[in-house]
């Protein structure tokens, strides 16, 4: 049977360059399975994976040509044809799919739970993303359900991460946390994290734009939330700064305005994607520093056991997403216009952070 793959790409150096491409596959080879990319979230992080496609690899994952790449995403696919052991068409799984109507991946390791995609390419590349988890063995699956999981389980692991990490290192000794890019989904979730630890914490500061900051404060998970363009007002007290945004300007006023009391400077995201380029070496404070989740997560399993890790994560998930209810609207899009839609609506940051889209091609 011959199938045709239609690929959403984008340009590597002006991401504001797009095409549609599409390439016919006549048929499976022994080991592959054909999944069908059902729907999948876009949010600001998917923009973060394109910024650092090249120094995390993220374009490695699926591979295109001509200087254009594919911009992963986390959805749900459906077995549509498959000569693989172990995968059953029909299976419904969960994963990391680019933003394609179709995927082969080769699976490998499949246990009654899911697979990893063996294909050579990714080989070399971190197991996080190369898992797919059917949805009727996953803890954290339900249907209705469904696009929280999409928009907001990677996002929230990574929350749920760099707060384990921040409070396992004693918050630095640090009396806030100043959150850049507050209006984010990634943002949201680690305040939501953070203000709800039982016991002392640190104060939680968000900072956003003023058009964002009615948005902001009435999340309820930041004690304050200031602009950017007020920087300067925050208490010079001992802090720990956490990037989402990647704008040089940002980091540089917080690094400036801190100084010495600056004692963690953690690097996340890249939601202004616009502004990342700028120097982050000789900044006064603590030097930035990257996080790379999967690093975390790699030790947290070794901590805790995989079982461990997921029955934490799970029951701070359980927690997190009824308040994701209150303010989050999905928006269900579908078709080549409304994908290329959505993600130059994104990528230009003039996207309401109220809106979760879902997206299909």
């Amino acid at each position: 049977m011959t199938h045709t793959i239609t690929d959403f790409q984008v340009k590597k150096d002006n991401f504001q360059e797009t095409r549609f491409a599409s390439h016919d596959v006549a048929g499976l080879k022994n080991g592959q399975a054909l999944l069908s990319v059902d729907s999948f979230a876009f949010t600001a992080n998917n923009i973060t994976y394109a910024v650092a496609g090249e120094s995390f690899r993220y374009w490695d994952f699926f591979p295109a040509t001509d200087g254009y790449g594919r911009v992963p995403v986390w959805g749900f696919g459906t077995v549509v044809e498959t000569r693989a052991d172990g995968v059953s068409q029909g299976h419904r799984v969960y994963g990391y799919f680019p933003m394609s109507n179709q995927l082969i991946v080769e699976p490998a390791k499949a246990t009654a739970s899911g697979f990893f995609d063996g294909a050579a390419h990714r080989a070399k590349l971190h197991n996080v993303y190369n898992q797919y988890t059917f949805t009727d063995k996953d803890p954290m699956y339900s249907r209705d359900l469904e696009p929280q999981i999409m928009l907001f389980r990677p996002l929230f692991i990574t929350s749920f991460l760099i707060d384990d990490f921040i409070a396992d290192e004693d918050f630095f000794g640090a009396q806030t946390i100043v959150l850049s890019s507050a209006s984010s989904k990634t943002s949201i979730g680690l305040a939501y994290c953070l203000f709800n630890r039982e016991g002392d914490r640190p104060t939680v500061v968000g900072l956003t734009s003023a058009g964002n900051a009615d948005f902001v404060k009435n999340l309820g998970c930041y004690d304050t939330v200031v602009s950017y363009d007020d920087i300067s007002l925050l208490p010079e007290e001992q802090a720990v700064f956490v990037d989402m945004a990647g704008n040089a300007k940002v980091l540089s006023d917080i690094h400036h305005h801190y100084k010495d009391n600056l004692k963690y400077s953690c690097l996340v995201g890249g939601t202004h994607w616009e502004a990342i380029a700028g120097g982050r070496d000789g900044l006064p404070g603590a030097p930035p520093t990257q996080f790379f989740a999967p690093d975390h997560v790699s030790k947290r399993m070794e901590d805790w056991s995989p079982a461990g890790f997921q029955s934490r994560v799970a029951e701070s998930w359980s927690k997190f997403i009824p308040h994701t209810k209150e303010w989050v609207t999905v928006r269900r899009e579908s078709g080549q216009g409304a994908v290329e839609k959505v993600y130059l609506e994104v990528l230009s940051g003039k996207a309401d952070p109220k809106d979760g889209f879902i997206l299909s091609l």
